[in-house]
């Protein structure tokens, strides 16, 4: 039981690695092209660019910031019912 548990662990580490990963690319281009399509510039990617408002650093760290919790905390979920669906699959057998 100790080393179907573990395995479990790793797996969900693994697979909450993979999903975070893929889910803060996608989060990353959503957010830059959503940040394009309203204010018609690239997304910033020099915070201390001379040239860059204070309110649209400001506005775009926290939009960037907030993407990233939410893709992370997901990509979590996600990975803990595949392994949950795994194991569930596995003392079917």
């Amino acid at each position: 039981m100790a080393q179907t548990e573990t395995e479990q662990t790793l797996a969900e580490k693994v697979g909450t690695l993979a999903l975070t990963l893929a889910a803060g690319w996608v989060a990353q281009k959503a957010v830059s092209m959503i940040w394009k399509g309203v204010t018609g510039n690239d997304a910033p990617n020099k915070p201390d660019d001379p040239e860059l408002d204070l309110v649209q650093a400001t506005v775009f760290a926290a939009v960037a910031a907030g993407t990233a919790v939410f893709a992370k905390r997901m990509a979590a979920k996600g990975a803990s019912r595949a392994v949950m669906r795994i194991a569930a699959r596995r003392a079917a057998h």
